[in-house]
């Protein structure tokens, strides 16, 4: 074997240093370990010996030999004796050192604190410290960026016993000087690089994809202090039941009931366990404690024969499903209930909510999950009386029966009010063609939600399900009745955060007897005039539904009929998790601190979700209670639920993030896209507990604090006065995305936004996934009128967007066609000089003088650009999770000014009104920074 001198590259050499060092190198065949002989001069390379011959790679592992139950991969015994033990443990055959053994868990390697180096590269493993020196960098620089590596670290590597050692490169970026780029939030966060042999699955699905679980950062300090030093909250974002779109992998379901969790610490077996004793016993990764892998774990029960224990999807999947046995259950699974309370005042009729919901309901009666036919409903109508329906089963005939007690409301008969939908289905369909008729001359103003909803509840709770409000007028009589706190007065003021807080008790209290009967409500509002929204959505929000909002609807206007009937089949079209509870476990040292989302915490950590939405989102704070000693921490969240198809199963979800010593990898690890997600979060709870201006300051305050930590700690000018405003390339679009939030309609500062607005937005803000919340407070703009050629045309993964711009109205052109899109709302703005041919094509329409603004819908027509404007459209409604379906407005540069004001308050890096200019928010960030 060549020595260690001939096998490094010209130049290396080794430096003076006191301490034992081993060095490492990659090869063709494998990695070898050299021991390095201290002398007073330092190690001495040429007389290295090596420690252990090359461990080589084979693809393939079938059997369980003792050697091999270690970790997952192809290595020989060799190979195995010197595996990665585990956290916590030492290595089982070389003292102060180990080997990599490559290709075993993809890119996702990340040697912290660990003996291993990093795949293809070389380093040395410092015995003294018990750190290996030279770590990898958490991404490549994008190519268009000079950004020069942290100053703060060069004297590290110094200290270094091989000259010319890579460097681990902190890239950092100039905020003063490097504006946004919409580009950089469509990539990927930092990747998440995991010690060697941590993972016993080669599978690139072994680790949880970001869409599903989501850290604000990627490697985790090993200490508290190390974290506050940095400023950054540590937090996990979760969308456990999230919608698959067209060629997404389906969650893996396990079949046959055997479950293997830890016996202390109840953690789901995972990929980054750890077999011992010839694969009859694993290691928990969380808590290290040893159990008995179950008896059929390696048995096929489809086949009934030997199975292949590596082939399981538990071990080979980050999110899972585990068919339950009947100890996870306190009754049989329960069937899917709804009932629909339909508000049939004068006010719903006459907007003709009640004729669109009913036709929308009765148009989705096949979609309606029932595969079983256990699915059960009911339709409970309401003004200031109650109306029940009586549906006998084989009749096409109902029965309407009037309750006008709404004080001690009573269900007015045993049966027949709650059906089986595909047993009663045709008295339904009647009944649904046949409500609005029945209420069209109605005049009664008043509304009975409160005991609506009372009845509801007496008539689920024995089973548990959804309740489906559809109000279009602020309850007025019985319980639950509220009056019209709107002041324009207070808007603006610090008394105005009163208005978004509940205004009566009912609503929370009733939400809690609802959590614990296993009951959601989804409310869905349609007032043209003050609905208190705040207070109606306390239901939606301690019972894990969700709130819809459409101000001032009228069916009379397509698009508002369209947009209700879109979204509103959706969500009865959806799957979902009926009678839910959901924990997150972690490693030892972490502990979930505080949550955030639409649930009830029912214990310190055991949250209570009645009926789970898909896409619906939570935040999770985590604290580090103690030092972290193991090499990697490991999340996992579990959610016990019922399907709607009457199944109980577990949703398991498993995240691996390496652990480090190292504030620089702290920043480098940092996703801002999952910062940005706790901040909205956190400023919606601010601004109930507290005061919105409160609120704004805190969002503010988080953002200097992270800049103040990231200019003392890793850039050269220290805590003095600096000609730049620091932050890592990988944050550089956070202080735009808190500019957004800063300005989103749910906490900026104005005393122009109607309380049911603003209560509406924070509904948002609080329950949408990173993938709806980003654009919600970033949107997206793009020109159209020069898209490139390829824009709007079917592409590898449909149809082709133009490139986004910055958020700046420099960017509007007046003879141009632009698109703003938030997720909720798309803008097409025209400018006052486009030319005739462009509103022709576009609007079929001779000038941009006879184009009138508003609400639309644009018509395809028979030209190419049309149709690829159109594609842009339909691709913007159609691309982002959930149900939501965007109003489009045309917008003329020279149009009304409200609408004109709505449109450019998206353009969130220009002045609005007090509102900063992203470069005005970057001065004061500056000033915040170097006066702190």
């Amino acid at each position: 074997m060549a020595s260690p001198a001939e096998q490094l590259p010209a130049g290396w050499a080794a430096e003076d240093n006191q301490h034992q060092r081993y060095l490492f190198i990659e090869t063709a065949t494998g990695v070898t370990q050299w021991e390095l002989p201290a002398s007073k001069d330092g190690p001495n390379i040429q007389n290295a010996s090596p420690v252990a011959e090359p461990s080589v790679h084979h693809g393939k592992r079938r059997q369980y030999a003792a050697g091999q139950t270690q970790a997952y991969y192809g290595g020989g015994e060799a190979a195995s004796d010197l595996a990665y033990p585990g956290p916590g443990l030492q290595p089982q055959a070389v003292t102060g050192a180990q080997l990599f053994t490559p290709g075993l868990v993809g890119e996702n390697q990340f040697a912290t604190q660990q003996t291993q180096p990093p795949p293809g590269q070389s380093g040395y493993y410092n015995q003294a410290e018990s750190e290996y020196i030279n770590a990898p960098t958490f991404g490549q620089p994008p190519p268009s960026y000079g950004q020069a590596p942290v100053d703060a670290l060069t004297g590290q590597f110094g200290q270094m016993g091989v000259v010319g050692q890579k460097q681990f490169h902190l890239y950092t970026t100039n905020l003063l000087t490097s504006p946004p780029e919409p580009r950089d939030l469509q990539r990927p966060p930092p990747e998440i690089r995991l010690p060697p042999n941590s993972c016993i699955s080669p599978s690139p699905l072994a680790n949880a994809h970001a869409s599903y679980q989501r850290c604000t950062l990627n490697a985790i300090p090993t200490t508290s202090s190390l974290l506050s030093k940095a400023k950054i909250p540590l937090a996990l974002v979760i969308t456990p039941y999230r919608s698959l779109k067209e060629g997404d992998e389906a969650v893996p379901v396990v079949t046959d009931t055997v479950i293997a969790r830890c016996r202390r610490c109840r953690t789901y077996i995972n990929p980054y366990v750890q077999f011992l004793e010839g694969g009859n016993r694993w290691r928990c990764c969380m808590c290290n404690m040893t159990n008995e892998v179950p008896q059929l774990f390696d048995w096929d029960q489809v086949r009934n024969q030997p199975g292949d224990r590596w082939s399981r999807a538990e071990l080979n999947h980050s999110v899972v499903e585990f068919i339950a046995p009947t100890e996870y259950m306190v009754r049989p699974p329960q069937p899917a209930v709804y009932i629909f309370l339909i508000d049939v005042s004068n006010s719903a009729v006459q907007s003709g909510m009640v004729a669109t919901a009913t036709r929308t309901i009765l148009e989705n009666l096949n979609r309606i999950p029932d595969e079983d036919e256990r699915t059960k409903v009911a339709i409970i109508c309401f003004d200031v009386s109650l109306y029940f329906f009586s549906l006998p089963v084989g009749s096409t005939d109902s029965n309407m029966l009037v309750v006008s007690d709404i004080d001690d409301v009573f269900l007015p008969k045993p049966t027949d009010l709650l059906v089986n939908l595909a047993e009663s289905r045709a008295s339904l369909e009647t009944l649904l063609g046949r409500i609005n008729d029945m209420f069209q001359e109605n005049s009664i103003i008043g509304s009975a939600l409160g005991p609506a909803l009372q009845a509801g509840f007496k008539l689920m709770s024995p089973i548990g399900g959804k309740i489906v409000v559809l109000s279009s007028t602020l309850p007025s009589v019985g319980p639950g009745a509220l009056k019209n706190r709107e002041d324009p007065k207070i808007l603006g003021t610090a008394k105005e955060s009163g208005l978004l807080q509940a205004a009566v008790p009912f609503y929370k209290t009733f939400a809690i007897d609802c959590s614990r009967a296993q009951v959601s409500v989804d409310m869905f509002l349609f007032s043209a005039a003050y609905q208190d929204v705040a207070t109606l959505a306390c239901l939606p929000h301690y019972t894990s539904g969700q709130t819809y909002y459409y101000p001032a609807f009228n069916a009379g206007r397509t698009e508002d009929a369209i947009k209700f009937a879109h979204e509103f089949g959706e969500v009865l079209a959806m799957p979902i998790m009926l009678e839910a509870v959901m924990r997150v476990r972690a490693s030892r040292g972490l502990r979930m601190s505080s949550f955030h989302g639409n649930f009830f915490v029912r214990s310190t950590d055991l949250l209570a979700m009645p009926a789970v939405p898909q896409d619906q989102s939570y935040a999770i704070e985590i604290q580090i209670e103690e030092q972290i000693n193991t090499p990697f921490v490991v999340m996992q969240t579990a959610v016990l639920h019922t399907t709607c198809y009457g199944e109980r199963r577990i949703r398991v979800i498993t995240l691996a993030l390496p652990t480090t010593t190292i504030l620089s990898e702290v920043f480098a690890s940092a996703d801002q896209v999952a910062i940005a997600t706790l901040l909205a979060n956190k400023a919606v709870e601010r601004s109930l507990t507290h005061k919105l201006e409160d609120s704004r300051e805190y969002v503010f305050q988080k953002l200097v604090d992270i800049l103040i930590a990231y200019k003392t700690s890793m850039t050269s000018g220290g805590a003095g006065a600096s000609a730049q405003l620091a932050i890592s390339e990988n944050l550089k679009m956070l202080p735009v995305l808190v500019l957004g939030l800063l300005k989103n309609v749910g906490i900026r500062q104005s005393a122009q936004i109607p309380p049911d607005i603003r209560a509406y937005s924070q509904a948002l803000l609080t329950s949408l996934p990173s993938q709806i919340l980003i654009p919600y407070i970033y949107p997206t703009f793009y020109a159209l009128h020069n898209m490139p050629p390829e824009a709007g045309t079917i592409g590898e993964n449909g149809v082709i967007l133009p490139p986004a711009l910055p958020l700046t109205s420099e960017r509007l052109e007046r003879h141009g066609l632009f698109l703003i899109e938030d997720g909720q709302t798309v803008f097409l703005w025209v400018g006052r000089d486009a030319v005739p041919q462009l509103v022709q094509d576009v609007f079929d329409l001779p000038s941009y003088d006879v184009l009138r603004g508003g609400k639309t819908t644009l018509r395809p027509l028979s030209n190419p650009f049309s149709e690829r404007v159109n594609a842009v459209i339909q691709k913007i409604r159609e691309m982002r999770r959930g149900v939501y379906y965007p109003h489009l407005y045309i917008v003329k540069e020279d149009g009304e000014p409200p609408l004109r004001l709505w449109a450019l308050s998206a353009l969130i890096q220009d002045r609005a009104d007090v509102l900063p200019s992203y470069q005005q928010f970057i001065s004061s960030l500056k000033d915040k920074v170097i006066t702190t």
